[in-house]
Parts: C-alpha cells; sequence; structure tokens
C-alpha cells in the first residue's frame, strides 16, 4: 500500500485549520485515514506554534515509506523529531498558554464584577405553598 504523509483540511470558511495525516494515496484529499500524526492551524498568531506534530509516529511512518509531500516536508524538518525550530516552538506554545491564562482570568474577573440580575424572592413561593394546602384540606374535610 503506497502511503503519503499529507494535510487534511478541515475548519470552515475563511478559517483553514490542517491535520496531518498517513493517507493512501489512493483516498481522496478528506477522505479516511489511517493515522493522524498533527495539526498546523496557519491562523495562530505565533508562527512556532502553529504546527504540533507526533515525530515518533511520523518517524514509524517514513520507515516503512511513507512519504510526505512538499509542505508536510517542511514542517517535519522545521518541528518533527530533531526538527530546526523545536526549540522556539517549545518557547512560543508557552507564550501562548500564558496569553490564554491571561485572557482567561481577565474575563473571569469581568464576570466577577459584572452586576448580578436579582434574584427571584422565594416568598412568593412560598406564600402559594400554604395556601395549596389549605385548598387540599379544604376539600378533604368537605368529603
Amino acid at each position: 500500500m503506497a502511503v503519503k504523509i499529507r494535510m487534511k483540511r478541515m475548519g470552515r470558511k475563511n478559517r483553514p485549520y490542517y491535520r496531518l495525516c498517513a493517507i493512501d494515496i489512493r483516498r481522496p484529499q478528506g477522505g479516511r485515514v489511517l493515522e493522524e500524526l498533527g495539526s498546523y492551524d496557519p491562523l495562530i498568531r505565533e508562527t512556532d506554534a502553529r504546527a504540533i506534530l507526533n515525530g515518533e509516529r511520523i518517524a514509524f511512518w517514513m520507515e516503512r515509506g511513507a512519504e510526505p509531500t512538499p509542505k508536510v516536508q517542511t514542517l517535519i524538518k522545521k518541528y518533527g523529531k530533531g526538527g530546526t525550530h523545536v526549540g522556539a516552538q517549545q518557547q512560543a506554545i508557552e507564550r501562548l498558554g500564558q496569553r490564554r491564562a491571561k485572557s482567561i482570568q481577565a474575563a473571569l474577573a469581568a464576570a466577577a464584577n459584572a452586576p448580578k440580575a436579582p434574584e427571584p424572592s422565594a416568598a412568593p413561593a412560598e406564600e402559594a405553598a400554604p395556601a395549596a394546602e389549605e385548598a387540599s384540606g379544604g376539600e378533604e374535610a368537605a368529603s
């Protein structure tokens, strides 16, 4: 079986997202995959954090004769096992995580400071309950 390592387009219109996959070459580009080997999100601002690859599995498939497409070959060379940009990738991912943590904390703080809607008082429900008991109690006495 001839296998290629290529990118499968996911996402939506004007918001591409790719998965790096080992695919039989006779399958369509968006078809069933043998194994997913990583992901690539071109819209992430940190260039080195865009590609996340599983280097061990990529090496496994390449040992068995899988050929990467030119774009995937570039990503493997940079971010694969022993790649040229692996250190920069780790730093970029950490920076991204710190930004996300800060934005999450800011959102939580904003939610905590937001004016809360007044809670419905429990008194009307409590008043309705004794009235219902009186009505049912009155029916039992009449019987």
